[in-house]
């Protein structure tokens, strides 16, 4: 059942076994997982089912060091979450976003990464992942590159130093249309929109959640008691509600080692540089880097260093994406559309659009299969990771010079990458947030050291020349995250060190759990989305039990 929060009365009491707070790609897991069980669940979600500029407002906060871009333009508050978000065109009319497991030195504790490590290893996470699969309509569990080339689909001939592996893809409508039905069915959950978190009360040990203050947008608030609390909110709502729940707690719930907000990471987008191939021949032979079907699995290869590189040369996890670059013609090409699109109501522009008219004709032969608009980018050219079908075109080494490399890097866990709250309120009366954040002197080593060795490899195995791209001595910086947010309730058997445990119930309060890429400890470079869902069917998994015994 859906239920508009605005039509409550004031201080209205709900009373429910489960209450999850958000309804993301988390919430929406924990949902399905104890949809019909005799479990009765409350699922709260801050916006309704279509975006709202009003209700997106309430995300409004400050950034201060690296640029890092608006808060606003990084959270959705709609039923379905970030997944709202997701633009890679698919193929078949869908549209979705990346998946992929973390890696097994991604769960480690690595000497030289300071605060690495999860309290399990990827093994014991392998199950929940084989079902979050399914949940996010993937292929098998199989994310090594020879599952899915084939002879005309080869493998970057690297030596032992670089390896390739998979992405595969998953639709967003899972999220925010299909599960929804699914959960508006379920007899024994019943969700309330536009009902935002104000306050986790407690018993006056704090040990215990009595109730949540819940408010609507337009200010009228209601309670819900619950047994089992479990946030599943992103990295800066969650770490922002355990700040403002301060009424016990005076510096924040589950804050007693001043760990709420702290190690706040994303991964970084970096330019890597240009590979000119020695044969043109290659993107005939590259198409595992592209985004292709499968099976009808939407997949995509990348680079990585293998793990024992890593693990001899110290460094961070990051990944290495190829994207085609079209020759200089052709994005002359390109930009001529986009001026000719500009001047088509301008009657003063006849020369301009005579000149761009030209070039448009001299390029026709690259605008006109690469219309799905992959390379509709101005110079210098970036390439944006929502596109990809370019091993389609017809005679790919006539039309590209090289390709573009991209990184989606690790992060550093830093304790000075935080969320704190402002003075500043939104128009419930929450306190914002402010998120500090840098880049760490670490992190641009671990990249330059990454790119070197990938520069020798590609030498190396005869492939081409990869010009580095650098600003100065530094690594160029496209975007400092890509709306990963995690680290900020990390997780840790030791409350000195964590503000969750391995079964991410928050130290110290009975009943309180967080699903969230907030709990992350360190968070490689994989998208997040694949390990939040399994997590979250593990943390369904032990909340079933926990009731089963009460």
């Amino acid at each position: 059942m859906l239920i508009d929060a605005h039509t409550l009365s004031q201080d209205d009491s709900i009373e429910t076994e489960v209450c999850i707070v958000g309804a993301g790609p988390a919430g929406i897991t924990l949902a399905r997982e104890l949809a019909q069980t005799n479990i009765r669940v409350c699922l709260l979600e801050s916006g309704g089912l279509d975006f709202d500029h009003h209700t997106q407002s309430l995300t409004q906060g400050e950034s201060v060091g690296n640029l890092f871009g608006t808060l606003e333009e990084q959270r959705c508050l709609q039923f379905g979450g970030t997944a709202n978000f997701w633009k890679i065109r698919l193929g078949n009319n869908q549209i979705g976003v990346r998946h992929v497991p973390l890696d097994k030195i991604d769960f480690e504790k690595r000497d030289w990464l300071p605060y690495s490590g999860w309290p399990f290893d990827k093994s014991h996470l392998d199950p929940f992942y084989k079902r979050a699969q399914r949940v996010c309509q993937l292929g098998a569990f199989a994310y090594d590159a020879e599952s899915w080339q084939n002879a005309e689909t080869p493998q970057l001939p690297f030596t032992s130093h670089v390896t390739t592996s998979m992405f595969q893809f998953g639709p967003r409508a899972a999220f925010t249309h299909e599960y929804r039905e699914e959960i508006n069915q379920a007899s024994n959950i019943t969700t309330y929109l536009h009902a935002n978190l104000i306050e986790i009360a407690t018993d006056d040990t704090a040990k215990n959640v009595t109730r949540l203050r819940v408010a609507c947008s337009s200010g009228k608030e209601f309670w819900v008691q619950a047994k089992v609390v479990i946030l599943a909110m992103g990295g800066i709502e969650t770490a922002r509600s355990l700040l403002l729940s301060n009424k016990t707690q005076k510096t924040g719930l589950g804050n007693q080692h001043d760990l709420v907000g702290r190690f706040f990471m994303d991964h970084p987008l970096v330019s890597c540089g240009k590979l000119i191939p020695t044969n043109p021949d290659i993107f005939k032979n590259t198409a595992l880097y592209d985004l292709r079907r499968v099976n009808n699995i939407p997949v995509m290869g990348k680079l990585a260093l293998t793990e024992a590189v890593m693990r001899r040369e110290q460094l961070l996890n990051i990944s290495t994406l190829l994207f085609p670059i079209p020759k200089p013609y052709q994005l002359k090409a390109v930009n001529s559309l986009k001026e000719l699109l500009s001047l088509r109501h301008n009657s003063q522009a006849r020369q301009d659009f005579i000149k761009h008219l030209s070039n448009l004709f001299i390029g026709l032969d690259y605008i006109l299969p690469a219309a799905y608009g992959a390379f509709l980018k101005q110079e210098p050219f970036i390439p944006s990771l929502a596109w990809g079908g370019w091993s389609n075109i017809a005679n790919p080494q006539s039309r590209f010079a090289g390709f573009q490399l991209l990184h989606q890097t690790e992060q550093v866990p830093d304790p000075e990458n935080r969320v704190t709250l402002i003075d500043e309120r939104d128009r419930l009366g929450r306190q914002r947030v402010k998120l500090h954040w840098r880049w760490h002197d670490t992190d641009i080593q671990h990249i330059k050291r990454t790119q070197d060795i990938l520069k020798q490899e590609i030498t190396r195995a005869g492939i081409g020349e990869l010009q580095l791209d650098r600003d100065g001595d530094l690594p160029k910086l496209i975007h400092p995250g890509t709306h990963h947010h995690m680290g900020t309730t990390r997780m840790h058997d030791d409350p000195k060190q964590g503000v969750v445990d391995r079964n991410c119930q928050v130290h110290g309060v009975s009943n309180l759990f967080i699903a969230s890429s907030s709990v992350f400890p360190t968070g490689g470079y994989a998208n997040p989305t694949l390990t939040i869902v399994a997590l979250a069917i593990r943390l369904a998994d032990h909340v079933k039990t926990i009731l089963s015994k009460k």
